[in-house]
């Protein structure tokens, strides 16, 4: 299983696009998987025929682990071989050096014989199988369970150092830096291994005092509990993280859509016949950050302990609502796009999120983010940072109401288009007056968008 992303641990099996026995190039797709992000294709990395498919459709698979081996035209599949990511690549055609298994040594999997003494266990304790003499992995690691979980009945200390429970490189991390202790938490990753996010609901729950059982709470009739999915458990947790971790402060303003709206009738009345995407209200608001990033870097940058970021390239996350959740394609470099070419990539990449098409690529290297609820009839709210950026744009619905205008003659009382949009900022990165002059050109732009060629 191919590691799409640095903070990748597992993908989620969607569908098999082989069979068994199937002949394959480098680089046919031979699997479909979800990350936490999108769905991706599993490439094949070499030539040859698919054999001893080792996951099905819809289990969760750990990244680096084998999920099937691709063996050269005409040479003989030897199944009876137990390979996992940990294994020398010699073992596959039996040439690593192996104790002889005769009469009076143990059958075992190199697999078995490395996980047996990284666990401190002698294989001479291990009941040999019922219907497989040599002891494999499984077999490991079922006899470290039962040792466990006898001693844990007895009130005795765990036989195997915690340290040894099935966790992910980042569990462990996390759990060092944390000071916690792993035989606490209840791993919810195959075969019971600790992710990160397990760590991370432990600490959630151990640092929340006062919380109670639903079940004590409110009875046994207490509705239906819907499990998370990988989707809203990934959101629940960068949405923490990003709200706790970065010291937000709001700015709204109030954008006389007059003028931008007129101008997208007129575009959209011309593209029509031109067969192109229509202009949305959200297109237009891109182009214009676009083009106020390019006037203040400070807010198209990002915190790091070394210091602040000034990203040179202004990538435009455009967040779109999914029936189970969200999702941020990012349209690259958009202060060099014109208006049309912004809005065909968000009608492309909208229509793309919600089939579950999106590549890796056009989700990440986001530098700011656009959140538009309009279309909902949301007049205002304000949206969480996605880190590492430093802002993000929360846009309401364009409503007429009466607006005083000030004119040579006297001020007079007129019905206007007016939308509220309220700015997050990061204030480590961000003060007060920078958000403000931004928020000052987004809304002159929008008005005048005449300025823009200036």
């Amino acid at each position: 299983m191919p590691k799409f992303s640095m903070t990748q641990e597992e993908a989620i099996v969607l569908t098999w696009l082989v069979a068994e026995g199937d002949s394959v190039k480098k680089g046919d797709p031979i699997m479909e998987v979800e990350t936490d992000k999108v769905a991706m294709e599993v490439e094949a990395p070499e030539d040859g025929v698919i054999q001893g498919m080792k996951v099905r459709e819809g289990d969760i698979v750990p990244v680096t682990e084998v999920i099937a081996y691709i063996v050269p035209e005409g040479e003989k599949w030897k199944p009876d071989i137990e390979i996992t990511s940990g294994t020398d690549i010699a073992d596959i055609d039996g040439s690593s050096k192996v104790p002889d298994e005769g009469e009076n040594v143990i059958k075992a999997t190199p697999v078995a014989r490395r996980l047996a003494a990284s666990a401190e266990i002698s294989l001479d304790d291990i009941p040999p199988p019922e219907n497989d003499h040599r002891i494999r992995r499984q077999h490991v690691e079922q006899y470290i369970q039962n040792v466990n979980d006898r001693m844990l009945a007895n009130g005795e200390n765990l036989s195997v150092n915690p340290d040894k429970l099935r966790a992910t490189p980042a569990a462990r991390r996390l759990a060092r830096e944390r000071s916690l202790s792993l035989d606490q938490i209840e791993g919810t990753g195959p075969r019971k291994r600790i992710q990160a996010e397990d760590v991370t609901h432990f600490q959630q729950a151990k640092d929340t005092p006062g919380t109670t059982d639903l079940s004590t709470e409110l009875g046994a009739d207490r509705g239906e509990l819907v499990p998370f999915d990988r989707m809203r458990r990934t959101i629940a947790n960068r949405m923490l993280k990003n709200y706790q971790s970065i010291p937000h402060i709001t700015f709204t303003v109030a954008a006389d859509m007059t003028v931008a709206d007129e101008l997208r009738q007129r575009l959209n009345s011309e593209k029509v016949t031109a067969g192109n995407a229509r202009v949305s209200v959200t297109a237009v608001i891109a182009k214009v950050c676009a083009w106020a990033l390019g006037r203040h870097p400070q807010i198209n940058a990002s915190w790091s302990d070394e210091g602040i970021q000034l990203n040179k390239q202004v990538n435009i996350g455009v967040a779109v609502a999914l029936e189970n959740g969200l999702i941020v394609p990012v349209i690259q470099n958009a202060n060099a796009l014109g208006l049309s070419m912004i809005a065909d990539q968000i009608l492309d990449l909208t229509a793309k999120a919600k089939k579950g098409r999106l590549q890796l690529n056009e989700v990440q290297g986001g530098t700011f983010t656009i959140s538009n609820l309009g279309m909902f009839g949301i007049d205002q709210f304000t949206a969480i940072i996605a880190a590492p950026q430093s802002a993000i744009l929360a846009v309401g619905r364009t409503k007429k109401q009466p607006v005083v205008i000030e004119k040579p003659t006297g001020d007079e009382l007129e019905i206007r288009p007016m939308m509220k949009m309220t700015l997050s900022v990061d204030h480590r990165v961000i003060d007060g007056a920078m958000a403000a002059q931004f928020m000052a050109d987004v809304v002159t732009a929008l008005e005048q968008p005449d300025r823009m060629l200036w």
